[in-house]
């Protein structure tokens, strides 16, 4: 179990990277290089999330949601 529990609060920590590193240019390959691995990391499970949640005028809730949901998940393991 505490092996599930590590696994999932590295997933929260890498959508945490993602929203952060949504907010600058990437300027760097560098940077695109590590947004492309946190990108494919997490859009399994934020695609789907984004899916089922209503339009707010462009803003993108779903990393907000996919934590809250980690977070109890964590909790109950």
């Amino acid at each position: 179990m505490y092996i599930v529990a590590v696994l999932l609060n590295l997933f929260q920590l890498a959508l945490f990277i993602r929203v952060v590193m949504s907010w600058f240019p990437l300027s760097s390959s560098a940077a695109r290089s590590v947004m492309d691995i946190v990108v494919r990391i997490t859009e399994p499970v934020l695609g789907p999330i984004r899916r089922a949640l209503p339009s707010f005028g462009g803003l993108d809730i779903s990393p907000i949601v996919a934590i809250l949901l980690l977070s109890i998940l964590t909790r109950l393991i």
